[in-house]
């Protein structure tokens, strides 16, 4: 967002909760979820310092909101990604190294980690927790589900091991999780840090491909 309304009550009926979302959004990015305050958000969107409750019963709600903005973000992300990785990479494209979807997908969840880290902070503090935001549940499934998907078709064409694809993908996201946390606290150096986790994912795919 470059612009800011400029005067209070401005917003359409029903419009407000998006905007305070994508001011909130944009702190986020500037400065980490600790810069989102409801008072902050309310005084760049314009508005008095109560509207933000009107919609978002406390900042708790608000960072939720931003929360599931940033899974719809990083789903519009590892899309593109996917595409980018050719056409032998997509649902479509079997005619190609299908691999390369799931090589896709865990380099993009790097990829975003990295550009994004106080995205990434709040979406690990309110998804890999012992009680994940039921709020959130809905997004997350949907992810979930593509991913699974993916194995699933994958192992049908004998691209990959038979298994349980749950635990697949768990293993999946357990790798690209861990590496994108080692780069973001300075484990792995910043100017190797892609080049080390495609090689770590070539490494996790030759482990669970049938040969070929």
């Amino acid at each position: 967002m470059t612009e800011r309304p400029a005067e209070r009550g401005s917003y359409h009926h029903g419009a407000l909760p998006e905007a305070l979302v994508a001011v909130a959004f944009e702190l986020l990015d500037e400065a980490g979820q600790e810069s989102v305050t409801m008072r902050e958000v309310a005084r760049r969107a314009g508005v008095s310092a109560g509207a933000p409750f009107r919609h978002f019963a406390d900042r708790r709600a608000l960072l939720t909101a931003v929360a599931d903005r940033v899974l719809a973000d990083f789903e519009g992300w590892q899309r593109a990604e996917v595409a980018a990785a050719g056409p032998g990479a997509g649902p479509a494209g079997r005619a190609g190294d299908q691999r390369a979807v799931l090589r896709a997908l865990g380099l993009g969840f790097v990829r975003y980690a990295v550009r994004y880290p106080h995205r990434f902070a709040l979406v690990r503090s309110r998804v890999f927790t012992p009680a994940p935001q039921p709020e959130l549940r809905e997004r997350l499934s949907g992810i979930d589900r593509a991913y699974t998907e993916v194995i699933v078709a994958d192992q049908a064409a004998g691209l990959l091991r038979p298994g349980d694809p749950e635990l697949v993908g768990f293993a999946g996201q357990a790798l690209v999780y861990g590496l994108a946390q080692m780069i973001l606290d300075g484990y792995l150096p910043a100017e190797k840090a892609e080049e080390v986790a495609a090689q770590v994912l070539d490494t996790f795919g030759r482990g669970i491909a049938n040969p070929r």
